[in-house]
């Protein structure tokens, strides 16, 4: 080699990065923003681990009736996988948190005998909270029939929503919403009766297109006696309704004074007898008496007030 190659070198090559400390701190500089952002997801998602004892039930909670078997069951699962699902609180105060959703949840975590849960933490106002809390409780899968209906109402009412915002709400029709609300006109026998699957919802659409509450609960009567179908009942409410629209075609016109005689011996009757008495007449002063009863024990009472 010549000294004039020695004195000349040939030119070192660029450097591809800024060296391994570069490389470092670039890394650990990405692994911050990273965190940073983890956290920042992380505080508008807020879920954290509670103590049970921090957390207070909800006043508003729509569910009232559980099935202690399937709580059981659910906590065996907790005990086994854990809550795969969060529950939704909002915080109060530091280390108090009050329950938006999950009721069915918590309590099985309290059951399978956790002393903490995964929550979500929410900041909600109380209508807030109530909305949530409705929506979320409707959009379960084991809701039975009146407890939907009681929440479509609860939304209505106390969340000052129109059935049409409901349907959107809560991703229904506004038929299927009306349809649910209907049934909490029934008489309560009939609703406690669907509330625990002794009947469908295809047995309480079918009755309530009857509007005698008498006729509902006999009905009702024939469904548990008899075990109907709901095609069965379906075609019992159109011969009844059926017997409805003839006799009130066959009833002959009265004169005023006449008729306005007969309502109100009619409405004293149903006083009386405490059901809806049917009065029937003609233009000869003849007719007959209809007293409807939905059971022996509702016959009996009418025999009593006959002095039989």
């Amino acid at each position: 080699m010549s000294d004039k190659e020695d004195k000349n070198p040939a030119p070192k090559k660029k450097a591809l990065g800024r060296g391994l400390g570069a490389l470092l701190t670039d890394s650990q500089r990405s692994a911050g923003s990273a965190e940073n952002n983890f956290r920042k997801i992380a505080s508008a998602g807020a879920m954290d681990e509670i103590l049970l004892t921090d957390i207070e039930t909800n006043p508003y909670q729509p569910r009232t009736h559980f099935d202690q078997e399937a709580l059981e069951e659910l906590a065996e699962s907790i005990k086994i996988q854990g809550i795969i699902q969060p529950i939704t609180v909002r915080k109060l105060s530091e280390g108090k948190y009050q329950l938006i959703s999950g009721e069915r949840r918590l309590q099985a975590s309290k059951l399978a005998g956790l002393r903490k849960v995964p929550a979500y933490v929410r900041t909600a106002n109380d209508q807030q909270m109530l909305e949530m809390a409705l929506i979320e409780n409707i959009q379960r899968e084991n809701l039975n029939a009146i407890e939907i209906a009681l929440s479509y109402q609860r939304l209505l009412s106390e969340c000052e929503l129109k059935q049409e915002q409901l349907g959107e709400r809560v991703g229904k029709k506004r038929t299927t919403v009306n349809n649910y609300l209907r049934l909490l006109k029934l008489p309560p026998d009939i609703q406690v009766a669907l509330r625990d699957n002794k009947i469908s919802m295809g047995h309480a659409r079918a009755i309530i297109n009857i509007d005698d509450p008498a006729r509902q609960l006999y009905i009702f009567n024939k469904i548990m006696q008899e075990g109907l179908s709901v095609r069965n009942v379906e075609k019992l409410v159109r011969d009844l309704t059926t017997g409805q629209n003839q006799t009130k075609k066959e009833a002959p016109r009265l004169n005023p004074d006449k008729e306005r005689e007969y309502k109100q011996l009619q409405y004293k009757l149903s006083s009386h007898f405490g059901t809806k008495v049917n009065v029937r007449t003609d233009e000869q002063d003849r007719g007959e008496i209809k007293i409807p009863f939905v059971s022996t024990e509702d016959l009996n009472r009418i025999l009593e007030l006959l002095n039989m």
